[in-house]
């Protein structure tokens, strides 16, 4: 949704943050829900957000380098991006949230509720990045033309069709640009994973749910069976017929999977 179209009940706000400011969206009324955005979908409150603030109080803010966020050039690793939301946290005077992740917000998620485990009430995962399988490789994003990506995040051919066919502005293609330079500059090295986080996950104390895609084309389900296996007592859910941008292809029935677990 641009942010013409942001329902008056949706806050954008400007957070002074570092040698910068990130931006952030914010509605609902509940228990503090934040949302890390995966490679894409930053500077946009999408429907699936929309549907969540139905029940939560959502934070959706764009990754430093990502979105509307600026670069905050001094951190460079996924361990100082969270250091920066611990520190977004404690500026909100938020002391413990529901935390979902997707993809590549799933990686630092899980690095978050690794490190600062009494900050997150409930985790959710979605097909979250982060661990290191080497016989399941993440599929490089860095070489996929557009051609090759959108039916590799969307199963469903009208959702893919329509993609493909959408002619991306100019400042749309610049946005993708910079995005993919800020995913590189946290996760080309060791390639979208940190090979001691698996064994880590023990720490996790939040109860966890993994939500996985059937259809998955981008993260294969391995990891996320890895990240289910590691976390204590972890809950992994499978969405059949779709495919690895999960909130984006099925909004409401993915707010719903999060509302519902977050909500027990």
């Amino acid at each position: 949704m641009s942010r013409a179209l942001q329902p008056a009940a949706v806050a954008a706000q400007r957070v002074t943050m570092g040698s910068g400011s990130i931006s952030l969206f914010r509605a609902g009324e509940g228990r503090p829900t934040l949302f890390l955005h995966a490679a894409g979908g930053a500077g946009e409150w999408a429907p699936f957000h929309q549907h969540l603030s139905e029940r939560a109080d959502v934070l959706a803010p764009d990754h430093p380098g990502f979105g509307a966020s600026d670069d905050l050039a001094e951190l460079t690793t996924v361990d100082d991006l969270v250091y920066h939301y611990l520190d977004l946290l404690d500026l909100l005077g938020l002391d413990q949230v529901d935390l979902v992740g997707a993809s590549f917000g799933g990686w630092l998620a899980a690095e978050l509720a690794v490190h600062s485990p009494e900050r997150v009430r409930r985790l959710v995962l979605l097909g979250p990045v982060g661990l290191r399988v080497p016989q399941a490789p993440v599929a490089d994003l860095f070489i996929m033309t557009p051609d090759q990506l959108v039916p590799a995040l969307f199963h469903d051919p009208v959702l893919v069709a329509g993609a493909l066919a959408a002619e991306p502005t100019v400042e749309q293609v610049m946005q993708s640009y910079r995005d993919l330079g800020a995913l590189a500059r946290f996760g080309w090295r060791p390639f979208l994973n940190n090979p001691k986080l698996e064994r880590r996950l023990r720490r996790v104390s939040a109860p966890t749910r993994i939500i996985a895609a059937a259809e998955d084309r981008i993260v294969p389900r391995l990891h996320c069976e890895r990240y289910a296996a590691a976390i204590p007592d972890a809950e992994l859910v499978v969405i059949p017929d779709c495919g690895h941008a999960l909130h984006g292809e099925r909004p409401a029935e993915l707010a719903a999977a999060v509302a519902t677990f977050i909500a027990d």
